[in-house]
């Protein structure tokens, strides 16, 4: 069946393309998406089946949004430009995807009842040669969005979610002269004039304090955007409850307690972020994940006091000492496994500690 929409001719010093806006059900039967692994003049990467189940699962939520276009390489045998339109077959492909096979595939796979509408970017008389060109000029120019960027972007928001919970901590904790983070985090992700002893970023802050609340965050969100009096089931993280009551200065209070208990029982440490990993995103990791468990024994003494985390991590430092536990990049090295490994040491005092108020 013949289909023809209108398009904007866009003129740029390496060619012409046009851009145009066609339903996601008819873009998926008119793009090919040719693979380098399978097709020998192919240029797209193999799919990321993890991507796709991710967009499939974007498009069910009222807010989905893809703004970007589509590129497609357009077989000029298949499509003419006729009147400021596009005319093709929508019954078989018409080109090649250069761009969004993630989200082609992401919309193939979404089994939900609304349409899509979106936009493309076809070019035209491309050669194998130009067509790597431009598929290499995109994937290689692109800068992914700092994560911090993004976390401080939610703080725009009037409506509570945890990355809006998670940016007003950061930016809270930052800001608080008594704040074991005081001037510590690099907010927007980069560090500004005067802290010489950023050593965390915003984002690395962020991700990870939001696992002491919130399993699903994304889910939530989408959940809280209709309003703050929405029911949020526990879900067995650590500060749930005080999120689920909108006590954010709970959280607040509990994340100085603990941190204060740090810098106290770990002086040196702290006062060389740079050598040492406590306050770097290692550390931090290790510590977010070795939480709940202290949390847990905190609760069971019905206190999350300064005095109760200080008590505690006097125990955890006389262990690192008697053991010789360096609290270095060299000992513990770095990334998902290294702050599994600090958790576990932290936690390992549990077993004998005892707490009793004074």
């Amino acid at each position: 069946m013949k289909k023809s929409y209108p398009i904007i001719e866009v003129i740029q010093p390496a060619g012409v393309f046009y851009l145009a806006s066609v339903e996601s059900n008819v873009l998926i039967n008119i793009a090919h998406v040719s693979r380098r692994s399978l097709e020998g003049n192919g240029v797209q990467r193999d799919a990321t089946n993890s991507r796709v189940k991710e967009i499939s699962a974007f498009c069910s939520k009222s807010d989905a949004i893809f703004p970007t276009p589509i590129i497609i390489s357009v077989d000029t045998d298949k499509a003419d430009i006729i009147n400021e339109k596009i005319i093709f077959d929508d019954d078989s492909p018409i080109g090649d995807v250069l761009d969004g096979q993630h989200r082609l595939l992401g919309l193939k796979n979404y089994s939900g009842s609304s349409q899509f509408q979106m936009p493309v970017a076809f070019m035209f008389n491309l050669t194998p040669e130009e067509e790597a060109y431009v598929f290499s000029i995109i994937n290689s120019k692109q800068t992914k969005v700092n994560s911090s960027l993004i976390f401080d972007l939610f703080g725009v928001t009037d409506r509570r979610s945890p990355q809006k919970t998670a940016h007003e901590l950061a930016r809270s904790l930052n800001s608080m002269p008594e704040s074991p983070f005081y001037n510590r985090l690099k907010m927007l992700g980069k560090k500004e004039e005067g802290q010489t002893e950023a050593t965390l970023s915003q984002g690395s802050f962020a991700k990870a304090v939001m696992t002491l609340y919130s399993k699903h965050p994304e889910k939530d969100r989408n959940i809280m955007r209709y309003g703050d009096d929405v029911i949020l089931d526990d879900d067995g993280t650590a500060l749930r409850s005080y999120f689920i009551e909108n006590k954010d200065y709970a959280i607040l209070k509990i994340l100085l307690n603990v941190f204060s208990a740090l810098k106290e029982n770990f002086a040196k440490e702290y006062e060389a972020p740079q050598k040492y990993i406590l306050w770097k995103t290692t550390g931090f990791g290790g510590i977010i994940k070795a939480l709940p468990s202290i949390i847990k024994v905190g609760i069971s003494y019905k206190t999350l006091t300064k005095d109760f985390f200080s008590r505690y991590f006097f125990t955890v430092k006389k262990y690192f000492d008697d053991n010789k536990i360096a609290l270095t990049a060299e000992n513990f090295g770095s990334g998902e496994a290294a702050q599994k490994r600090l958790a576990d040491d932290l936690t390992k005092p549990l077993d004998c500690f005892s707490y009793s108020k004074s």
